[in-house]
């Protein structure tokens, strides 16, 4: 995203500093784009050039935990309330009243309660990979999503964690999962060490232990896309999702992976970009 024009802005709020990737036209439509996990705001690197291009403006943050100044040491300060106060601060900072908010993995978590808690500063939605929170509980019931999040109880443990994940970043490990080699270069250069992914694996241990109050039902136009080839989130809590979404709501099955922001930036664009032209969005 550097290399397109983007400029790096330092966000503060709650005491935290974290960078953001700004780029487009100033006059455009905003669209936050929030990332996950092992990921950072270049994530977007193949999405925000065709957003810009549409003239939509976008901010990308690193969110917390992913930088050296906004990574908190307490598990409490990861839990979801917080994560998404730092997105309405983000707006309030950029002096937007409302946005167009898309989430991949774990920033579709955040934008899934920014939409149910917060609509009046929502556009539209759009979520890669990630079902509603309620689908997914359900579907570690009903399907097989508790096989496949067989790795959420192991970050629970102090300390390993991070070791264990810090050397499967170095060692290119989740390019077996669909992320491009390049990408995995890229975020092993940010997370590759124990002491970097504490706040990141804390993200994990914050959502385990509660606290926050539950996503209830979304009602802003909302989009979901899922990778039917998705190791981690099945089909299950996929479409069951659509049970808590009572405003105009388009699922799409994509033949792909985990790894959409990455790997299929085109088709998320044109998502994004249909949302923005629907009128009374």
């Amino acid at each position: 995203m550097d290399s397109d024009g983007d400029r790096v802005e330092e966000l503060s709020h709650a005491g935290l500093r974290h960078e953001a990737l700004v780029g487009g036209p100033s006059g455009g439509e905003p669209v936050v784009l929030l990332h996950g996990f092992p990921q950072d705001a270049t994530a977007w690197r193949a999405l925000a050039p065709l957003l810009h291009d549409a003239g939509l403006r976008t901010l990308a943050p690193h969110q917390r935990g992913y930088g050296p100044g906004s990574a908190p040491t307490s598990v409490s300060a990861y839990r979801l309330d917080s994560l998404v106060g730092d997105v309405l601060a983000w707006l309030d900072a950029q002096g937007w009243a409302r946005a167009h908010v898309v989430g991949h993995d774990w920033g579709g978590a955040v934008a899934w309660a920014l939409g149910a808690w917060h609509p009046g500063r929502v556009i539209t939605l759009t979520v890669l990979s990630t079902p509603h929170p309620a689908a997914l509980r359900w579907a570690v019931r009903h399907g097989d999503q508790a096989r496949r999040s067989w790795y959420v109880a192991g970050f629970q443990v102090p300390r390993v964690p991070e070791l264990v994940m810090a050397r499967a970043l170095r060692r290119g490990e989740l390019r077996r999962t669909g992320l491009p080699a390049d990408d995995a270069v890229r975020y092993a250069a940010r997370l590759g060490s124990a002491a970097r992914l504490r706040g990141p694996v804390n993200w994990y241990r914050a959502a385990a232990r509660g606290g926050s109050r539950s996503v209830g039902t979304v009602a802003v136009p909302t989009a979901y896309l899922w990778g039917a080839r998705d190791p981690f989130l099945g089909r299950a809590a996929a479409e069951r999702t659509a049970h808590h979404v009572v405003g105009d709501y388009r699922f799409t099955e994509l033949g792909a992976g985990h790894w959409l922001p990455e790997t299929r930036a085109r088709e998320v664009a044109a998502t994004i970009l249909g949302r923005v032209g629907t009128p009374g969005h």
